[in-house]
């Protein structure tokens, strides 16, 4: 990953944070020899200059949410008698909803219901039946393909009568929808004693996994890569690790906000998800690593000089004594920046604010 913050930026909030910073003159063929020849005064604290590996750091805002959201629809005609709750969560072989009394129970798998299964039926969505029928304790004897068979019948109807239905041993949108796995219920769609059909909202659902997502410009998109370490700080300021899951390709612009700079989405799947709770959208500081500099001289950012003549210097200590010296900047990481130059080496000490 190559995201860099902007070194102005950077040195800007730092030197707010530092309460300014002290401009000296470095400069050759000042006229005041006696300013020149003037002690400089000794810092009454002082930081070593140390040599370490640096990685500069990018923070973003992000939203703390739920992965992939999709619609449910409905699959039969009726009224819905029952919808579950927003926050709840199904898993296999839990109600999604109820029509005229009967409930439609999840099963898992990516290919949606689309019509009544029967014996003789062939394709995924009877893969996928039997798969659930055998996790469930229904599939005695069922090899997990995608034919139909008597077998695939006894397991329906076993299942069937688990729940009090009529032992049809077939079964389609009206009493199974698909998912890929246990869902969150986000919000409900439907009404209560609202009218159900083919393809009627019921309910927005997400997967019970926690992600983060935010947006980042176009123009850097190239900057950022699945598989890139992130550390994302939560709202009750806890750090937690992750991963760049995936970089939009999307450009999208954000009708509501007055930038209207082109954006994609990216999202991020955290370490231990299981760990991350709160509410289900809220407000996080997502941390990109940057470029890395090894075996670098640094120093704390707030020790810098601004010099009269243009560029930065550090305040040297030794021996009871002072003197500037002019540095080159390097990245700023961790409140210390990388600087180099004439005469500068480990173990220095300069100055920094009381």
């Amino acid at each position: 990953m190559k995201l860099r913050k902007p070194l102005l930026a950077v040195l800007a909030a730092s030197l707010v944070a530092a309460g300014g910073l002290l401009t000296v003159n470095l400069g050759a063929g000042t006229t005041d020899s006696a300013s020149q020849d003037a002690p400089v005064p000794v810092p009454t604290k002082a930081a070593p200059v140390t040599r370490r590996t640096m990685v500069s750091t990018t923070d973003i805002e992000g939203t703390l949410a739920f992965s992939s959201q999709r619609k449910l629809t409905a699959g039969g005609q009726g009224t819905f008698t029952w919808l579950p709750s927003g926050g709840s969560t199904v898993e296999r072989d839990g109600r999604l909803y109820e029509v005229d009394g009967t409930a439609v129970r999840l099963m898992y798998g990516d290919t949606p219901v689309y019509r009544t299964l029967k014996k003789g039926d062939e394709g995924e969505d009877v893969r996928q039946l039997k798969e659930n029928l055998i996790a469930l304790g229904f599939g005695s004897g069922l090899a997990a393909d995608d034919e139909f068979t008597e077998g695939t019948e006894r397991g329906v109807k076993a299942w069937q009568e688990s729940h009090g239905l009529r032992e049809t041993g077939t079964v389609g949108p009206a009493q199974i929808a698909f998912a890929p796995s246990a869902v969150r219920v986000q919000e409900a769609d439907a009404v209560l004693g609202g009218r159900s059909g083919p393809g009627a909202p019921v309910l927005t659902s997400t997967s019970s996994e926690r992600v983060v997502q935010f947006d980042l410009e176009v123009s850097r998109a190239d900057e950022i890569a699945s598989g890139d370490a992130v550390t994302v700080e939560l709202p009750d300021d806890r750090k937690v690790k992750g991963k760049v899951a995936s970089v939009g390709r999307t450009a999208e612009v954000d009708e509501q906000s007055q930038d209207k700079t082109p954006k994609v989405k990216i999202t991020v799947e955290l370490d231990q998800p299981d760990r991350v709770g709160g509410i289900d959208k809220a407000p996080v500081t997502v941390t990109l690593s940057g470029e890395r500099r090894k075996d670098v001289l640094s120093v704390p950012v707030e020790s810098l000089l601004a010099l009269e003549n243009g560029g930065f210097g550090v305040r040297v200590v030794e021996n009871g004594k002072a003197r500037d010296l002019p540095v080159t900047l390097g990245i700023f990481a961790d409140g210390r920046v990388e600087v180099s130059g004439e005469g500068l080496r480990e173990g220095m000490k300069v100055g920094v604010p009381v």
